[in-house]
């Protein structure tokens, strides 16, 4: 069914004032500081799918500014939490800072009780975006019966897919400042000097991840666990997959484009 309830008069209005996501950053008891920003026509409510180094978080902070939904990523939850008092760690930030200093991943329920201390930021009136949550069938699922009991629906999952190749050369050619950790690319983005920081004279260094036998381990585990989360989406007809090609204005118009044939 072809409509235009998607980034509608986006282009005219421009990208809007950023968002404070207190709430979601801190989770229990805590407000954001600075009011919901008002939304295009309607809150957008945004599940985002990617593999690592694909580009989903630049197509979330473009999506977040210029839609007015308020970006929630799981990853941020738990940078932020390092550098929380202990008065202000909720109950599943403590269980997964302590799951995580014992090198153990965090388990779906943890993650699920995270996102569950945080509801009050799916029914934000300027919409959002989630980015890193659900991962897993079960992770869905729980997100389903969550904004249901909240009465939220949401409208869209974009899906960014390139080819596994070309994700290993973009992850591989990243170089890291041992000293600022300032990244850039071997292709796209070299520095100056070639293997020295620009900013601090450090010197650049390929992360042992960034490695590509260890990017095609991390490709694999991640194409195995998402292919179920693609067809339950796809299932709902609310999947939208686009390719992840381009510049990031492209894919971001691309994106725009797409989501008028949902």
């Amino acid at each position: 069914m072809k409509n235009n309830r998607f980034f509608p008069k986006m282009d005219a209005v421009g990208e809007m004032p950023k968002s404070d996501r207190t709430a979601w950053l801190k989770g229990g008891a805590f407000t954001c500081k600075v009011p919901p920003r008002t939304p295009l026509d309607k809150p957008w409510r945004i599940v985002l799918i990617g593999a690592p180094g694909i580009g989903k978080g630049t197509q979330a902070e473009l999506l977040s500014e210029r839609l007015g939904a308020c970006h929630l990523s799981t990853g941020d939850i738990f940078r932020a939490s390092k550098c929380l008092q202990p008065s202000e760690q909720s109950p599943a930030i403590k269980e997964a800072m302590a799951l995580m200093k014992e090198g153990k991943l965090v388990s779906d329920t943890t993650v699920l009780n995270l996102v569950r201390e945080r509801v009050g930021c799916m029914k934000c009136s300027g919409g959002f975006l989630l980015d890193g949550f659900p991962r897993t069938i079960a992770q869905a699922e729980a997100l389903d019966n969550l904004l249901l009991s909240e009465k939220v629906k949401l409208s869209v999952v974009f899906n960014y897919e390139l080819p596994v190749e070309t994700i290993i050369a973009r992850i591989s050619g990243r170089r890291t400042c041992s000293n600022c950790k300032a990244v850039y690319h071997v292709a796209t983005r070299p520095s100056s000097v070639p293997g020295v920081c620009d900013h601090c004279g450090g010197k650049l260094v390929q992360r042992e991840d960034d490695q590509p036998e260890a990017v095609r381990v991390r490709m694999k585990t991640y194409a195995e666990s998402t292919r179920p989360l693609i067809d339950y989406y796809k299932k709902q007809k609310l999947l939208v997959t686009i390719q992840a090609e381009g510049t990031p204005e492209e894919i971001y118009q691309r994106t725009r484009l797409l989501a008028l044939t949902l």
